[in-house]
């Protein structure tokens, strides 16, 4: 379908950036600028004002963006009311995680999913909370699931299950024969973060800020882009860590780490599904968020 100029249009209104929409849509940022410019030239209008640093839309552009979504939201409905007539579950679908679920959990999930509808070609894009809500908003991912909080007034927020998260160190460091730690003792030790735009850095800070203790009260090591690089880091005793329970779980049993918990303070996520508030599901997007709503998900530590 003729949708393509509409998702590279929608993608720079909604990022406000022509560099942010080409990373979105896996264009060159040229690409980008020839859509917007021949959608300019058929409509004989400029639909961004482009003053400054900063794009934003003109009062035509303002107009196009919501014809755009609406048109957008039909061309999903016809798809999904096809396969709904005809009982296929086929085509592709792109999922979308923050790193936590994408890398831990989502792999057995998908797997399981394609042994029961195979004809379907599943794409799995793996970033922070940050970058993946962004992506869903943009409509270049059918389904998100994201750690962290997210916006209740731009998507629907679904819980999938609850995360636990646990302080990891290398199996020569103090702690690591401690059955729980006071929190307070996070500021003598140096401490190893995921990047801002995390899920996880999101729910550390937040929690320990609830407790009473700030962001400059710790001693800040390693700031990492990744859960794996920081279980790395922490394994050569760099330092200590905050990681979900199913990002330890193979190290925990190798013996490469120590977990442990806090005395005084709990860690506790939820994983959620997101969508837009406007449905524009297809059927096998719908397909598979039922899967994923029965599908048998154990405890990492169990």
């Amino acid at each position: 379908m003729e949708d393509h100029k509409l998702r590279v249009f929608c993608a720079v209104a909604e990022t406000k950036s022509f560099s942010k929409a080409s990373e979105l849509i896996h264009l060159t940022q040229p690409a980008v600028s020839l859509q917007i410019q021949a959608m300019e030239e058929l409509y004989e209008t400029r639909l961004f004002d482009r003053s400054g640093n900063t794009i934003n839309l003109t009062p035509a552009g303002e107009i196009l963006y919501k014809r755009a979504k609406e048109i957008l939201a039909l061309y999903a409905e016809a798809q999904r009311n096809i396969s709904e007539i005809t009982g296929a579950i086929k085509g592709s679908l792109s999922v979308g995680a923050s790193s936590t679920i994408g890398n831990y959990l989502l792999p057995s999930i998908i797997s399981a999913f394609k042994k029961k509808v195979p004809q379907v070609h599943i794409s799995l894009v793996v970033s922070n909370t940050k970058t993946i809500t962004e992506k869903l908003n943009a409509g270049e991912i059918d389904i998100a699931l994201v750690e962290g909080d997210v916006s209740k007034q731009r998507f629907s927020v679904e819980t999938l299950i609850a995360d636990e998260l646990v302080l990891i160190m290398s199996p020569a460091h103090p702690w690591a024969e401690r059955r729980n730690i006071p929190a307070i003792e996070m500021t003598k030790e140096p401490l190893i973060l995921r990047e801002e735009g995390s899920g996880t850095r999101q729910v550390i800070l937040k929690h320990l800020e609830d407790h009473g203790i700030k962001i400059d009260q710790l001693k800040i090591a390693l700031v990492m882009g990744s859960t794996e690089a920081i279980k790395g880091a922490v394994e050569e005793g760099i330092g200590v860590s905050i990681v979900s329970g199913w990002a330890a779980r193979k190290t925990l049993k190798q013996g490469l780490l120590k977990a442990t918990t806090f005395k005084d303070l709990k860690f506790q996520r939820n994983f959620s599904i997101i969508s837009p508030k406007r449905n524009y599901s297809t059927h096998t997007a719908k397909e598979f968020l039922n899967f994923l709503r029965v599908y048998p998900i154990k405890s990492p530590l169990s």
